[in-house]
């Protein structure tokens, strides 16, 4: 299906010239939402993007858990792009992808532990139900702390962001991964 505004095929600014390029060298192709979205906006909200990327990085949780509540909200949203690029992350840092797979079953697969199946009810009460239930807060808080609370919450809300933009703009998988798969 096709996105909702056409691809641009040949950027005007130069920043986006340079940003085409390092995807196209990153990923063998300029992604989706690079052409449909970001080229249409200022540079800054592209380094908006990439500033949430860094952001990241500096989170106390694993990348796994990161990740895991990444895949769940765009899971959860249907943004195809985000669970390909996700999947396209997993891969490329050797997590466990049976995990990923599993995401579905996680209530009751034996692959997440009690930790784990506490932060993915969390985070599928809050993505489905935009609120959540002070029960499900303090599973959850049992075995995360403040800040790592408060970094859940970050990734929810910024994946959010990331899934609306694609969903809103039909922009679906750049089959960068077997989503067949997919959780």
């Amino acid at each position: 299906m096709d996105t909702f505004l056409a691809p641009v095929e040949h950027p005007k600014s130069l920043i986006m010239k340079l940003a085409y390029y390092f995807t196209r060298k990153q990923f063998g192709k300029v992604l989706a939402p690079l052409k449909v979205h970001s080229v249409r906006l200022p540079a800054a909200f592209g380094m908006f993007y990439g500033k949430v990327n860094k952001l990241d990085k500096k989170l106390t949780l694993s990348s796994e858990t990161v990740m895991l509540v990444r895949q769940q909200v765009a899971r959860l949203n249907i943004c195809l792009f985000c669970m390909d690029i996700a999947r396209y992350e997993v891969i490329r840092s050797s997590m466990d992808s049976a995990k990923f797979d599993a995401l579905p079953e996680y209530s009751t697969s034996s692959l997440f532990n009690p930790a784990e199946k506490a932060l993915l009810d969390y985070t599928t009460e809050l993505t489905q139900h935009k609120k959540v239930h002070p029960d499900t807060f303090s599973r959850m808080a049992m075995f995360y702390n403040e800040t790592q609370i408060c970094e859940v919450v970050w990734l929810i809300a910024s994946e959010h962001l990331y899934n609306m933009t694609n969903i809103g703009l039909n922009i679906h998988s750049d089959m960068l991964c077997d989503l067949s798969r997919r959780g």
